[in-house]
């Protein structure tokens, strides 16, 4: 599992990567202009950047200086620009990677990995374990004291993105962003039933929480019973 922040004006390719890495069970962020991109990266501090050059309000190749200027974050340089001299270009003015146009998800998420492993921002771990819990994110399968878990697609992102924040609370409008890919201000409902159908398959209740925690008016909280 990877944060990662994509930065592509094409509405279909930007809905297409987003959902490919999100089910792949990274935490995908996107925007389709520069300007509103660099002040998103900064704030969220991603583990890495998929920048497409051809945007509406400013070059790709300024935003990565603008970018440069302000972070280390790895960047992926994503475009049909395939001249060796733009190549070499933005290589040297800060990318750490380039892909041409077309390619598959597989393909891009190989170079992240890539790019995590050169740069040293490796990837949080594919195994997260919360006192009894252990959550497989490659596997997508999770487990409660050596039980295995029948969990839904949607459950198990629920839990596997409360698992990369142990012990914080996370709110239900971030649960729906991150999670259901929907815009802040959705139904807050979709996140209660899947956080009920979930706690049931813990062997837990809100009355009665052991792994989940509801914190009342703010969100919920995964945290380990033992602690």
């Amino acid at each position: 599992m990877a944060a990662i922040f994509l930065v592509e004006d094409d509405h279909r390719i930007r809905s297409l990567l987003v959902q490919g890495l999100a089910e792949r069970g990274h935490s995908v962020r996107a925007s389709g202009q520069a300007v509103p991109a660099l002040g998103e990266i900064v704030d969220w501090a991603p583990d890495v950047v998929v920048l497409d050059l051809g945007l509406p309000d400013l070059d790709g190749a300024d935003l990565l200086r603008m970018l440069r200027a302000v972070s280390a974050v790895p960047v992926v340089v994503a475009t049909a620009r395939d001249d060796e001299a733009e190549i070499v270009r933005l290589l040297d003015a800060g990318a750490d990677d380039y892909v041409l146009k077309p390619y598959s998800v597989d393909h891009i998420e190989a170079r992240i990995r890539a790019v995590l492993r050169r740069t040293g921002a490796a990837a949080p771990a594919p195994v997260v374990e919360v006192g009894a819990l252990r959550i497989d994110t490659v596997g997508r399968q999770a487990s409660v004291d050596g039980r295995v878990l029948d969990l839904s697609r949607k459950e198990f992102d629920l839990l596997a993105f409360l698992a990369r924040r142990p012990g914080e609370v996370v709110t239900k409008r971030e649960l729906l962003a991150e999670v259901w890919r929907q815009p802040y201000g959705g139904a807050d409902k979709t996140v209660d039933v899947h956080l009920s159908w979930l706690r049931r398959k813990l062997g837990e209740t809100a009355a009665e929480p052991r792994f989940l925690h509801t914190v009342r008016g703010v969100g919920v909280r995964l945290g380990d019973p033992a602690r």
